[in-house]
C-alpha cells in the first residue's frame, strides 16, 4: 500500500475497534484482516463502524503523534475556538502557541498540526467509505444495511464539512457557482491519487450523502453517539446555513425541532457541567466514552472541564471574552457559566494546586470526581434554534427571527423580553448569542470564516497576547484563512494543487 494519506486500509477499521494501537497505515501481514471478513456479517460492519465513533474521542495516533491536546475530533473542535477570540487563558500552552492560537500550525505544510487535522478527517471518510463499499454485499435485512448505510452516510458529510471549510475559501452564495479549489473527494476505498475538486463539488457530495441518509429515515440507535435521522438533520441545517442557502437551513432547523424529540434544557441541567448526552435533554449527538475508554490527560474534559486534575487545566483554567461576558444578561443562566472574580466561595475547586482568574469557565465539568471524563457535545438543540433566527434574519424575515430567537431566550433567561431588533443589529444580537450558547464547542473559527468577519482579539479587553505570539488580528482577506495541505501528501499526490 501506498503510504498516502487518502490511502486508507479497511483493515484500520476492524483493527481499531478491536483497540490495537498500530498506525492506521501499517499493513504487516499480523495484523491484516481480509475485507471479506471485517465485512462478512453485519455484526462485523457495525463493529467497522463502532471503530468510527471512538476514534472520533481517541487521542490521535494516526501520525505517531500520540499528545495530550489532540482528542481526536474533539482536538478539532477545541481548536476552533483556540483560533477565535472568545475562548482563551492566561499563560501560553497548549493550543495557544503550538500552532492553532498563533495560527502557524495550519500555515506550515511541514507541520504536524495540519497533518493531523487531514489524516483524522479522511480517515473518518476512509473508514466510511468501506463500509457503503461493501454493506450491500453483506446477508442481512435491508433496514440493518440502511441503518449502517445511513450512518457512514452522515459520518462522510460531517468530516467533509470541516476539510472543504479548512482547505477551500469560504462558500459565497452570491458567486452562483463556487468554483474555488476545495478538496480531494474521495468516495470509494479504491480512490487514491486524486485532485482537489471545487468547493461546490465537495458541498454538493456533502448534501447529496445528507439528503440520502435523511431519506433512509432510521431514527432508532443504541444511544446518542450514534448518527441517526436527526443528526443528520441538524447537520444538513448546519451546512445550509454555512451555505447561505438559507430555506434549507430553515427547513431542516425546523424539521428538527418540530418533532419534539429534544427539548432545551432547563435552568437546572444547564449548570451541570455538559457532561452527560443521555441525561441532557438538548444533546442530539455526542461523542461518548465509557469508563474504560477514557484517557486520562489526553481528553475533551481533559482540556476544557475546569474540575479536571491536569496539568493544562489546574494552571490554566479556560477564559471567556470579557466583553462577550458584559453582552449576558444579569438574569441569563449562562452568566453564571463564568466568574468574573473567583475566590473559595462562588468557585470551590477540588485542590489548591488548581488557579482561579478572573472570568474563568464552569461550563464544562467531569463526570466523577477524579478522573477526565465527559460526553463530548457534537450537536445540541440550541444550535438549531439559532440556525432558525439567523437564516430568518439573513433573508429578510425579521419578525420570524425574533419569533424563534425569543424561544430560545426565554428559557435561558427568565425574565427575558422578545426583541424588537431588525436588519443588521438583529443579526448581531443573534450572532452575540451564537458565541455565549456555543462557546468551547467548536464553532468560533468556522463562524468567522463563514461570515467573512476579521479576527480582532484587540477588542477582548482580557486576551494574554503573549499566549499567542502576539497575533491579535487577522483580516478577512488574509491568507491564513486557509490551511495549507501537509507537505507528505503533496510528497505522495502529485495531483493536488498547493493553497497559495
Amino acid at each position: 500500500m501506498k503510504k498516502i494519506l487518502l490511502s486508507i486500509s479497511v483493515v484500520s477499521i476492524l483493527v481499531f475497534a478491536t483497540g490495537c494501537k498500530k498506525d492506521y497505515l501499517e499493513t504487516s501481514p499480523t495484523d491484516k484482516v481480509s475485507e471479506e471478513e471485517i465485512f462478512s456479517s453485519i455484526e462485523n460492519a457495525n463493529t467497522a463502524l463502532n471503530g468510527i465513533y471512538r476514534f472520533m474521542f481517541e487521542r490521535t495516533t494516526v501520525i505517531d503523534w500520540n499528545v495530550q491536546n489532540k482528542p481526536g475530533m474533539g482536538g478539532i473542535l477545541l481548536a476552533m475556538d483556540f483560533m477565535g477570540e472568545d475562548l482563551h487563558i492566561s499563560s501560553g500552552n497548549w493550543y495557544t502557541v503550538t500552532g492553532e492560537g498563533n495560527w502557524q500550525g495550519h500555515r506550515n505544510d511541514n507541520h504536524r498540526l495540519t497533518e493531523y487535522y487531514y489524516r483524522t478527517l479522511y480517515k473518518i471518510i476512509g473508514d466510511a467509505n468501506s463500509i457503503l463499499d461493501n454493506i450491500d454485499d453483506i446477508i442481512a435485512t435491508d433496514e440493518q444495511k440502511n441503518t449502517v448505510k445511513a450512518q457512514a452516510l452522515v459520518l462522510r458529510a460531517y468530516a467533509y464539512s470541516y476539510l472543504v471549510q479548512f482547505y477551500g475559501e469560504r462558500y459565497d452564495a452570491t458567486k452562483g457557482i463556487n468554483n474555488q479549489l476545495g478538496v480531494p473527494l474521495v468516495l470509494t476505498a479504491a480512490d487514491q491519487v486524486m485532485p482537489r475538486v471545487t468547493v461546490e463539488e465537495v458541498y454538493s457530495s456533502i448534501v447529496k450523502d445528507l439528503d440520502e441518509a435523511i431519506a433512509f429515515d432510521i431514527s432508532a440507535r443504541t444511544n446518542k453517539s450514534m448518527a441517526n435521522r436527526d443528526v443528520a438533520l441538524g447537520i444538513r441545517a448546519r451546512v445550509a446555513l454555512t451555505m447561505q442557502d438559507y430555506e434549507s437551513a430553515i427547513r431542516y432547523a425546523n424539521q428538527l425541532i418540530d418533532q419534539n424529540e429534544y427539548t432545551l434544557m432547563n435552568q437546572e441541567d444547564y449548570m451541570r457541567g455538559f457532561n452527560d448526552a443521555n441525561v441532557l435533554s438538548e444533546f442530539i449527538w455526542a461523542s461518548m466514552p465509557t469508563q474504560d475508554q477514557g484517557d486520562a490527560f489526553g481528553s475533551y474534559f481533559a482540556q476544557i472541564a475546569y474540575n479536571a486534575n491536569t496539568s493544562f487545566m489546574r494552571a490554566n483554567p479556560k477564559r471567556i471574552n470579557s466583553a462577550l461576558y458584559d453582552k449576558i444578561s444579569e438574569t441569563d443562566i449562562r452568566k453564571q457559566i463564568w466568574e468574573p472574580e473567583p475566590d473559595e466561595v462562588n468557585f470551590p475547586l477540588p485542590l489548591p494546586s488548581f488557579a482561579r482568574q478572573p472570568y474563568m469557565s464552569r461550563k464544562f465539568a467531569i463526570k466523577a470526581p477524579g478522573g477526565s471524563l465527559g460526553d463530548v457535545p457534537l450537536l445540541r438543540l440550541s444550535e438549531m434554534y439559532l440556525i432558525l433566527a439567523e437564516a430568518y434574519a439573513s433573508s429578510n424575515q425579521d419578525g420570524l427571527a425574533q419569533d424563534a430567537l425569543f424561544e430560545f431566550v426565554k428559557v435561558r433567561d427568565l425574565e427575558a423580553t422578545k426583541s424588537t431588533n431588525t436588519g443588521n443589529v438583529l443579526l448581531e444580537e443573534i450572532w452575540t448569542h451564537r458565541r455565549t450558547e456555543l462557546w468551547g464547542e467548536g464553532f468560533r473559527f468556522l463562524d468567522l470564516k463563514r461570515l467573512n468577519h476579521p479576527l480582532d482579539r484587540a477588542k477582548t479587553p482580557n486576551f494574554v497576547s503573549s499566549t499567542v505570539g502576539g497575533l491579535m488580528a487577522v483580516p478577512i482577506d488574509d491568507d491564513r484563512w486557509q490551511f495549507l495541505f501537509p507537505r507528505p501528501e503533496l510528497d505522495a499526490n502529485p495531483e493536488i494543487v498547493q493553497n497559495d
